[in-house]
C-alpha cells in the first residue's frame, strides 16, 4: 500500500507541476509568439483559416457562429482552458481526431506564453 501512495503522490504533484508550468506563462512574449505563430490562420476578430480566438479562453470549441468547423470539433466541443489548449497545441489530434489544426508546437514555455496571452483577451467588446 504505501507503494501505491508513493505512485499517487508522484502523480498529483506532476499535475501539479505540470499546471504552475501553465499558469507560469509570460502573457507578453505570448502576444509576439502568437503574431509570429498563429496569425497566419487565425485573428482575434475575424474568421481567418481558423476562427476568430478573442475571448476563446472558457469558450467552447465549435461556438464562433457561421464558421465552417470540422467534425471532429464539431462531436468533441471542449471547453477551452490552459490544460486542454495546452494539449491542443502541442498535438490537435491527439486531444480531438479528424480536425483541421494541423500547427503543432513542442516548446511547452511557449505554448504557456500563449496561453497566458489567450487569457488576457476577453471577449470584443460591443461596437458604439
Amino acid at each position: 500500500m504505501g507503494r501505491l501512495s508513493s505512485v499517487i503522490t508522484a502523480a498529483v504533484l506532476g499535475c501539479s507541476a505540470a499546471l504552475s508550468l501553465l499558469s507560469a506563462g509570460d502573457a507578453k512574449r505570448g502576444e509576439q509568439l502568437f503574431n509570429k505563430a498563429c496569425t497566419g490562420c487565425h485573428a482575434l476578430d475575424s474568421e481567418k483559416e481558423g476562427p476568430r480566438l478573442r475571448g476563446v479562453f472558457g469558450r467552447a470549441a465549435g461556438a464562433v457562429p457561421g464558421f465552417p468547423y470540422s467534425e471532429g470539433i464539431k462531436k468533441a466541443r471542449p471547453v477551452w482552458n490552459e490544460a486542454n489548449l495546452d494539449q491542443w497545441l502541442a498535438d490537435p489530434s491527439a486531444l480531438v481526431p479528424n480536425n483541421d489544426m494541423a500547427f503543432r508546437l513542442d516548446n511547452p514555455g511557449q505554448r504557456a506564453d500563449i496561453i497566458a496571452y489567450l487569457k488576457t483577451l476577453g471577449p470584443r467588446s460591443p461596437e458604439k
